[in-house]
C-alpha cells in the first residue's frame, strides 16, 4: 500500500517514491531489505529517483557508469560535514566547528598521511609482531584440536592486536584482562551503533549512554600515559588535541574512543567473512595455504608460533589469491552507503546528457552493494569465487557492464572524499591475520550452519553474520 508521489517536484527532478506514513516515508521498507527496496524501484523507474526516508529526501544513482559525475563534483557535493555532525553524535564529542576549533577537522585529516607509505610499514610491522604475539598467548599450547566460536575468536585477536599497535600495551600483569574488558564494553556499545547511526536518542538504548562513557574514559590522558608504545598517528592526534584549549579531557578522550572504533568496527566483521568463506570453500583454503608457505619457504622463514615472521609489504601485496579471497568476501559481505549532501541548488551533469535537479540539504547515495552484486558484471554473484579477482596469475582490474569497462568495480571502503583513509593499513591487518593463522595452524568447520548476513547494518560499512559458529584449530605438524 504506497504510492509514487509526483507533487511539488520541479522540472528535472527525479521522481520521488514518498510512502504513505508520515515523517518515516519508506524508511521500514527500506531498513527491512534496501537492496530488494533498491532493485525494485530500478525496475520500475529507471536508474535515477528520490526516496523519502525518515524526513530525508535521498536521490539514488544506480548505473556504476554515473558514479564518476557524483565523486567528481565534491564541491557541490559534500561529505564531511554530515559524517562528522553524524560522529560528533554518536561518540559523544562536540562537533568540529570552524569558530570554536579552527583547522582541527584539516589537520586531524592530515595525520592520516601516518596510514600510508613508509609510515604504513612501521605501523604494519607492529601489528605483524603483536598478532603473532596474540597467537603464540593464546593458541600455542592447541597441540591438540581445539573448538572456539569465530566470530568471538576473530573479534578477541583482531581488538587485542589493533587497540595494542595503535594505543600500546597495557603494562598491568593482566594486560590482556583489561583489554578484554575494554572490548566487551566495545562489543555493547557497538551493538547500538546502527540506532545511534540512525539518529535514535542514546537515552532510548538503555544501558549504552553508560557504557559509552565507561569507555571514553578508558582514553582520558591520565589513562593513555600509562600504555606503552603506541602509534605516532595516535600521538599525533593526541598533540593536535593539545592545541586547542576549548577541547575538554572528556572531549579529546571520546575522539580517541572514536578513533579506536573507526580501526576495528568494520575490520573485525570483515576478518570473520574472510576467514569463514576460506574455511567454508577447502580449494580456496588450500590454494591460499599453499600461496603462503611458498614465500615462506622462497624467503627462509620457518612456521609455526615460536618464529617471527617478518613480511614486507611488497610480498603482501603479492599474495594475489589471499588479496582475491579477501577481495571476494569483501565484495559480498559489504554495504556501505555512499552519502553526498548537496551545498547548494544545483543541476547535476551525468553522462548521456542526463540532468539531475538538486536542492540545497538533498541527499544523493551510490550503494554500491548492488554493483556488487550485478550478474553482469559478477558471473554467479551470489558464489563465492576466491579467484575472482585474478587473470592470468595476476590481479584482475578490469571488470565490465554491458560491454563497458568499469572504472568502480570493488568499493568496500566508500569513494572519492569519503573513502576510507585506514583502507591500506585494515587490508594489510586482514592479510596478516589470515597469514599467521594459516602458516601456524590446521582449521577447520567444527559445525555445517550456514550463516547469513545480518542486514541491520545496511548501508553502514561491513554486515556482521546473524550467528556465530564454531571451527576449531591445532597447530600444524
Amino acid at each position: 500500500l504506497f504510492f509514487f508521489s509526483v507533487f511539488n517536484r520541479k522540472t528535472g527532478e527525479p521522481p520521488l517514491i514518498n510512502g504513505w506514513i508520515p515523517y518515516l516515508g519508506k524508511a521500514l521498507i527500506f531498513r527491512k531489505d534496501a537492496f530488494k527496496f533498491l532493485l525494485d524501484q530500478q525496475k520500475k523507474l529507471g536508474d535515477i529517483f528520490t526516496v523519502h526516508i525518515a524526513g530525508r529526501y535521498i536521490t539514488f544513482i544506480m548505473d556504476p557508469f554515473q558514479y564518476v559525475y557524483v565523486i567528481r563534483n565534491s564541491k557541490q557535493l559534500e561529505f564531511h560535514e554530515f559524517a562528522n555532525k553524524m560522529a560528533s553524535k554518536t561518540f559523544d564529542y562536540p562537533a568540529l566547528s570552524k569558530g570554536k576549533f579552527p583547522d582541527l577537522k584539516e589537520n586531524l585529516h592530515r595525520i592520516y598521511q601516518y596510514l600510508q607509505g613508509k609510515p604504513l610499514d612501521i605501523i604494519s610491522d607492529h601489528m605483524m609482531k603483536n598478532l603473532q604475539d596474540i597467537f603464540e598467548w593464546k593458541c600455542s599450547q592447541a597441540t591438540d584440536w581445539e573448538t572456539e566460536k569465530m566470530y568471538k575468536f576473530c573479534c578477541s585477536v583482531m581488538f587485542e592486536a589493533s587497540f595494542v599497535t595503535l594505543y600500546g600495551r597495557v603494562p598491568a600483569a593482566d594486560g590482556h584482562k583489561v583489554i578484554s574488558e575494554i572490548r566487551d564494553k566495545f562489543i555493547k556499545f557497538d551493538a547500538s551503533f546502527p540506532y545511534l547511526a540512525a539518529n535514535i536518542p542514546i537515552e532510548l538504548l538503555g544501558a549504552t549512554k553508560k557504557v559509552r562513557k565507561e569507555l571514553i574514559h578508558h582514553f582520558l590522558l591520565k589513562n593513555m600515559t600509562k600504555w606503552l608504545g603506541g602509534s605516532k598517528v595516535v600521538q599525533a592526534r593526541q598533540d593536535i588535541f593539545e592545541k586547542y584549549e576549548l577541547l575538554g579531557d572528556y572531549d579529546k578522550a571520546a575522539h580517541h574512543f572514536a578513533f579506536l572504533w573507526a580501526s576495528v568496527g568494520n575490520t573485525i566483521p570483515a576478518t570473520f567473512w574472510a576467514m569463514y568463506y576460506l574455511l567454508r570453500h577447502p580449494e580456496a583454503l588450500a590454494a591460499v595455504r599453499d600461496e603462503i608457505d611458498h614465500l615462506l619457504q622462497s624467503t627462509g622463514q620457518k612456521r609455526g608460533p615460536t618464529y617471527n615472521i617478518h613480511l614486507t609489504r611488497e610480498q603482501l601485496d603479492n599474495l594475489v589469491y589471499l588479496e582475491s579471497a579477501l577481495n571476494e568476501s569483501l565484495r559480498m559481505c559489504s554495504s556501505s552507503m555512499n552519502i553526498r549532501i548537496s551545498q547548494e541548488d544545483f543541476v547535476l551533469k551525468l553522462e548521456g546528457n542526463q540532468e539531475v535537479v538538486l536542492r540545497k540539504g538533498d541527499w544523493i547515495a551510490l550503494y554500491p552493494q548492488i554493483l556488487h552484486m550485478d550478474p553482469e558484471v559478477y558471473e554467479d554473484p551470489k558464489e563465492y569465487k576466491f579467484d575472482r579477482y585474478i587473470e592470468n596469475g595476476k590481479k584482475k582490474t578490469t571488470f565490465y557492464k554491458a560491454g563497458r569497462k568499469l572504472k568502480y568495480f570493488l568499493m568496500p571502503f566508500g569513494s572519492g572524499i569519503s573513502m576510507c583513509p585506514g583502507r591500506f593499513l585494515a587490508m594489510n591487518e586482514m592479510k596478516m591475520f589470515l597469514f599467521i593463522l594459516l602458516s601456524h595452524f590446521d582449521v577447520e568447520l567444527a559445525e555445517n550452519k550456514a550463516v547469513r548476513l545480518d542486514n541491520s547494518r545496511m548501508g553502514l560499512g561491513i554486515l556482521l553474520p546473524d550467528v556465530d559458529i564454531a571451527f576449531r584449530y591445532k597447530l600444524r605438524s
